[in-house]
């Protein structure tokens, strides 16, 4: 992963099935950890009230919600930033 040196990063489903779940992940080849939040926990706990969205959590404990999808050139500007 490009980024393995200086971020990690945590997939979260807000709702569905296992098996769709499951196969979000396979058809895009998602190789960082995944997990569930039907209780919407996470999402709450950061202020996220739609997908797709990006969470940064900097090293101080700050968070920045980044609203919609995010592509690899939108990502390289904000993990360049956040460091």
């Amino acid at each position: 992963m490009k980024f393995q040196d200086s971020a990690n990063f945590v997939g979260v489903a807000w709702t569905g099935n296992d098996d769709s779940f499951q196969a979000f992940i396979d058809e895009h080849g998602l190789t960082f950890p995944q997990i569930s939040d039907d209780p919407g926990e996470v999402f709450n706990r950061f202020g996220v009230s739609y997908q797709p969205a990006l969470v940064v959590v900097g090293t101080d404990g700050s968070t920045e919600l980044v609203a919609g999808a995010v592509d690899s050139e939108l990502l390289d500007q904000i993990i360049s930033e956040a460091a």
